[in-house]
């Protein structure tokens, strides 16, 4: 009878933890899966646990009456400046006031996902005032790109300004027929360089330039501030390379921001239907676009081949799958909340939530899903920001667009 009774207990116990580790593993997303017959490269690449920590919060309106806004950045002195798609940048006061559009900026082209984009301080913003914001810019033969300008921020209560304006980088080629995938993040590395996250233009003649190191759709560039090159940029000096690229193959990034630990760059770019993707941008690495991909078209069928490995190219550290639309991120480094220290938060925009991610290293270890309920009909959020106060800030993206703010419930 003993070992009867040793095999029960086992199988017993193999039953226990098996109901332990499907539990477990209950993913933060209930939604089936946009591609079910595709399989992760890795244990953990998609799929976290849902981990929630019960954190409580409110979430304070700060602004509102804001056209589509896309991006905002912090002054010195508890300002803010909002971009709004259509064409206009605003300075915020603490309190929520509104400016009146800030002059001096160059035209944009504000059709589709075009528009005026990011907005970035310089890193010595402090002693010259001077701001970048990424742009969807028209030029000749109805031809656009994504372009970046910068200027000298004259913050006058009457006239807001920026002085001295200048393009400092051009996507090439322009390309016609396309008013989606501009990209478009701005982020400065430790070094004071620029990178700039662009898209491949949702068309195939610009999808298939992904992987072409003679064009600039589909990469992410690597500027000084004076529209440079840095010298230690991986193809400079490369015969038919683009000097200012950095990493390529990829699709549509409309999230990036540094690793405070590490001072790397990650980006999450919006993929194909269950392809959306996070990535570390390694100088020089190709990240597949289009020839790997993991999802499916949106209007149905294979991604070129359903191919999601191939060697020589990177696979991305995690990717969701049904998809979030992601749009805005940031390492949640305040004190305000100290359970989310170290977090990831994601934009959705497009399943209409806030998502929390935790880490081992490189490894995303759990997902949260918050805000589900925002607005009455749920709201599309832009972007992620962590403030100088440690607060989480927000842009939802609308014709009546608000600018929001997570605090700890009193």
């Amino acid at each position: 009878m003993r070992p009867r009774f040793y095999v029960i207990i086992i199988a017993f116990a193999a039953t226990a933890l098996s109901a332990h580790t499907a539990l477990a593993q209950t993913p933060a997303d209930p939604r089936p899966a946009n591609n079910p017959a595709q399989q992760p490269a890795f244990a953990g690449q998609t799929d976290a646990p849902e981990q929630k920590l019960g954190v409580a919060f409110d979430v304070v309106t700060v602004a509102e009456g804001l056209a589509n806004p896309w991006s905002v950045a912090f002054l010195p002195n508890g300002k803010m400046l909002v971009t709004e798609r259509p064409g206009r940048l605003r300075v915020v006061t603490a309190g929520g006031k509104l400016s009146e559009p800030v002059t001096g900026l160059p035209a944009v082209h504000a059709r589709g996902q075009g528009g005026l984009l990011d907005v970035a301080l310089d890193p010595a913003f402090a002693k010259n005032n001077v701001i970048y914001w990424s742009f969807a810019e028209l030029r000749e033969n109805n031809e656009n790109n994504t372009a970046v300008a910068k200027g000298r921020l004259v913050d006058d209560a009457a006239a807001p300004r920026v002085e001295d304006v200048q393009v400092i980088y051009r996507q090439r080629p322009s390309m016609p027929g396309s008013t989606l995938h501009f990209g478009s993040r701005l982020v400065f590395g430790r070094d004071g360089t620029l990178f700039v996250t662009q898209g491949d233009r949702s068309i195939i003649p610009g999808r298939m330039q992904a992987q072409k190191l003679d064009s600039g759709i589909g990469k992410i560039v690597r500027i000084n501030t004076d529209g440079s090159i840095p010298k230690d940029n991986p193809f400079v000096g490369k015969d038919g390379v683009l000097p200012e690229i950095w990493s390529y193959g990829h699709r549509n990034i409309q999230a990036a921001t540094l690793n405070p630990a590490t001072g790397e760059l990650w980006e999450i770019e919006h993929g194909t239907r269950g392809g959306d993707e996070i990535n570390i941008a390694r100088k020089g690495k190709d990240y597949g676009w289009p020839t790997i991909a993991y999802g499916i078209e949106y209007q149905g069928g294979p991604i070129t081949g359903g191919i999601q490995q191939q060697a020589g190219m990177e696979q991305p550290i995690y990717y969701w799958d049904p998809i979030i639309g992601p749009s805005g991120m940031t390492f949640y480094t305040g004190s305000l909340f100290p359970q989310w220290k170290g977090n990831l938060f994601v934009g959705g925009h497009g399943s209409r939530d806030l998502v929390r991610l935790t880490m081992n290293g490189e490894t995303i270890t759990g997902e949260e899903r918050l805000l589900k309920d925002l607005g009455p009909k749920g709201e599309a959020i832009r972007d992620v920001r962590t403030g100088p106060d440690g607060a989480i800030y927000l842009l939802t993206d609308s014709a009546q667009g608000r600018l929001l703010r997570l605090v700890p419930k009193k």
